[in-house]
């Protein structure tokens, strides 16, 4: 193998392919054309004598080699962008950029508005785009950088991406005021008396109290899954449903609020994840700081809020 007269573009192609999983979509992000994307395979395998990639019905699968050689790849070409960038102070007065965040609707509503507030005084051309990705793909889409920061529960274990604790909040079973239940406390036969709404971003599946009323061999009756709060809230607060939430969520929406009947339901936490491959990146960085000071914030000021 000998690596003294690399081009450096193969190496981009290369994190691209890995990244895709497809030669056109990999040349599609590095702009060029499939047949190039092909070449540069080949002057790759020829390096490596190694395949790197293997042609199978689910896409590029790539070999232990590659597989291997995957995380120094994309640290060295990040240390290459960061040279240029740190070259340049970044300067959020006159930054023109478009982050893009993966959250849920809930954790938009808790960022979203003291993050503008900010922006407005602070960096007044930065835009955000929000949406929800799937989860099983936030890893990659960090990766291919299509993806700046995800905020989700601590479910990602890829070594690649990196994380910090951004909130915490304890589940509560909430209701209309005014609901026939609407009390200090919930019996359990109380809670699986009632008709239920979930919030998941999954099709199916069960939640953290689902699973431990199955510890109990007992199951509560879902009439309505949906993976928007907001939404949700409307037909709460319309209706004699419940839903369990964070108490976050109950108090800012104004619903009645009943601790859970169910001991064992671990708390909602709320991290905030980005690639290591952006960890020394002046923008990114600068925004990773926002969010959390945003959050600790918003922690310190709800606290305040309960205490008073």
């Amino acid at each position: 193998m000998n690596l003294n007269k690399v081009d450096l573009n193969l190496f981009i192609v290369f994190d691209a392919i890995y990244t895709e999983a497809n030669l056109t979509r990999a040349g599609q992000i590095v702009g060029i054309t499939q047949p190039a994307v092909s070449n540069a395979l080949s002057r790759l395998r020829e390096t490596f004598n190694d395949p790197l990639f293997v042609r199978t019905a689910q896409g590029m699968v790539p070999t232990p080699m590659a597989q291997n050689i995957i995380g120094p790849v994309r640290n060295a070409l990040q240390l290459l962008r960061v040279s240029v960038q740190e070259s340049r102070s970044f300067n959020p007065l006159q930054a023109n950029k478009t982050y893009r965040i993966s959250m849920t609707d809930l954790t938009e509503t808790v960022i979203l508005p003291p993050l503008f507030q900010r922006l407005k005084r602070l960096a007044p051309m930065v835009q955000v785009e929000s949406f929800l990705a799937k989860r099983r793909e936030t890893t990659k889409e960090l990766a291919a950088g299509r993806l700046d920061f995800a905020v989700d529960a601590p479910l990602n274990t890829d070594p690649q991406v990196r994380h910090v604790k951004l909130m915490e909040d304890r589940y509560i079973c909430a209701m209309r005021p005014g609901h026939p239940l609407a009390k200090d406390k919930l019996s359990l036969d109380e809670y699986l008396s009632l008709t239920h709404i979930q919030i998941s971003s999954r099709r199916s599946g069960l939640g953290y109290v689902d699973l431990s009323l199955g510890k109990m061999g007992l199951q509560r009756k879902v009439t309505l899954r949906s993976q928007h709060y907001l939404m949700a809230s409307s037909v709460l607060l319309n209706t004699d449903m419940a839903m369990t939430v964070p108490e976050r969520f109950a108090r800012r929406h104004g619903l009645h609020q009943v601790p859970l009947p169910v001991n064992d339901v671990p708390a909602l936490e709320t991290h905030l994840y980005w690639h290591e491959s952006t960890d020394q990146d002046p923008a990114n960085r600068w925004m990773r700081e926002q969010i959390i000071e945003i959050s600790q914030q918003v922690t310190r000021a709800e606290t305040e809020s309960i205490t008073s």
